[in-house]
């Protein structure tokens, strides 16, 4: 079941938001560090009703955040579409030992839905540079691969922004 998250569950996933870090940093994806995803970012998706997880069991296995808001690094890319009516994906992650499964098939499958039940124009969102993984799975789905943005606190390396009009 995909829910909106409770303040009280942002330990446990800011738990999981670590293993993913850990797990990519092993796979030598340097995406995800110790200063993100924050304790504040989560605290402020979940204030703006904008952090979703998905859960089986009682149990968290990913998490995902959906928000009307763009981000300051946005501005300068050469987006598609227009930007007043689009919907942003940021931190998405499932547990390791259940990626591979479906899982964020499930978050994104949530977010398109709600983007087109809402009647946004499109989704944005951004992947690492150096996660190929990622980048396969977004334009698997019909998003369009934009320019880079740059995350210094993150890494050294560009993040490439992508684009689905609905």
């Amino acid at each position: 079941m995909i829910r909106p998250a409770k303040i009280e569950e942002i330990p446990q996933i800011l738990r999981l938001t670590k293993a993913c870090a850990q797990y990519m940093i092993g796979s030598g994806i340097y995406q995800w560090n110790e200063h993100y995803p924050s304790k504040e970012a989560f605290l402020r998706d979940v204030a703006r009703e904008e952090l979703f997880v998905l859960e089986h069991h009682s149990m968290i296995q990913g998490c995902i955040a959906i928000s009307s808001m763009m981000d300051e690094e946005y501005v300068p890319v050469e987006w598609l579409t227009p930007n007043d009516n689009n919907l942003y994906i940021h931190r998405l992650a499932v547990l390791p030992e259940l990626q591979g499964k479906g899982k964020a098939r499930l978050l994104m499958d949530a977010a398109e839905q709600k983007a087109v039940d809402e009647k946004y124009t499109s989704i944005r969102l951004d992947t690492f540079s150096k996660n190929e993984r990622n980048q396969r799975f977004y334009e698997a789905r019909g998003y369009q691969k934009l320019g880079p943005i740059y995350f210094p606190n993150q890494s050294i390396h560009p993040f490439y922004c992508y684009e689905l009009v609905l």
